[in-house]
């Protein structure tokens, strides 16, 4: 039988049973991490929970992580379809002693980033699975420690710097800043944002995983957003990439004197979600602001006060 090779994960998920079974099985036998990867892709976009709705980032990540899981068992003389019951344990304690070469960063791989790449690993095997290539489960019993430091702590709202920073940002920059600040958008529901999503003091936003929520819209986002010309002839008000914005506003925070402060656009977010929480009292409703499925997550955007109970035990 002849295989028409093809790049794209949707020709590896129209393969027969019996012709993506073989794909997979000469992958997994040759370490052929680019095929494993479309594997993994197809297994995600059409064989998951999600689906095609499951997020570029995601599959960014797990990519990240296929790559680097298939060459380690190369070297390491596992056999991917026949893997022993402790590599995936063996892979686990690897990442936790592996030096970060992150920039600026020490020490050894975070407990997200360690986290984040077993995750892309166990998805790898959930691919070969649906492609019939194997029913190993190495990771099955691997335990990933948490992070001890909640991601609050770590990663703090911003705060003062916000009302700092928009000084320093030209009218756009401005607005997608409030955008996340304010209004809890993520940054790229906010670069996706087009005019005909704001309807007065109410915004719809078009979330993860195909969600759609309506968010109010407080005066000082209305206000950066006015008049604000769209940049696409369908009406988008941003034509950034990330990292394009990234940058512009890095430079924007090293301008207000807060260059050591920048942490990325969910500290931004962690703003709104702190402060709405401090005026309501109410994960449940922060947690809907935001757009968190669980109430749960949403504990982890809200930085409490110390003492936050103070008033409240003093006559018990």
């Amino acid at each position: 039988m002849t295989l028409v090779r093809s790049s794209g994960t949707l020709a590896l998920a129209n393969l027969t049973d019996q012709a993506l079974r073989v794909r997979a099985v000469e992958a997994a036998s040759t370490y052929d991490t680019d095929t494993l990867v479309q594997v993994t892709h197809a297994y995600m976009t059409t064989g998951s929970r999600k689906g095609a709705r499951t997020s570029a980032k995601t599959l960014a990540a797990y990519s990240l992580a296929v790559r680097d899981f298939v060459p380690w068992a190369q070297t390491n003389g596992v056999q991917l379809l026949r893997p022993g019951r402790r590599d995936g344990g063996r892979y686990v304690a690897q990442l936790q002693t592996r030096p970060s070469q992150g920039r600026g960063k020490t020490g050894t791989l975070s407990a997200a980033t360690v986290a984040q790449y077993v995750a892309g690993a166990r998805a790898l095997y959930r691919a070969l699975r649906w492609a019939g290539a194997t029913e190993a489960q190495p990771f099955e019993d691997a335990h990933v420690p948490p992070d001890p430091t909640p991601g609050i702590v770590k990663n703090p709202p911003y705060m003062r710097e916000v009302d700092d920073v928009l000084p320093h940002c030209d009218p756009r920059l401005a607005a997608l800043l409030l955008l996340c600040a304010h209004a809890g958008l993520r940054v790229t529901e906010a670069l996706t944002l087009k005019v005909s999503d704001i309807q007065g003091a109410q915004l719809t936003v078009h979330g993860k995983g195909g969600k759609v929520r309506r968010v109010p819209l407080g005066r000082r986002v209305r206000t950066a957003l006015q008049g604000l010309p769209p940049v696409t002839a369908d009406g988008h008000l941003f034509d950034w990439q990330y990292h394009q914005v990234q940058y512009r506003m890095r430079r924007a925070f090293t301008a207000a004197g807060h260059q050591l402060a920048w942490r990325g656009f969910h500290a931004a977010r962690k703003h709104s979600g702190t402060r709405l929480y401090r005026a309501t009292k109410d994960f449940t409703r922060v947690g809907l602001f935001l757009g968190h499925s669980s109430v749960d997550t949403t504990r982890r955007y809200v930085a409490l006060e110390e003492n936050d109970v103070q008033n409240e035990v003093e006559d018990f």
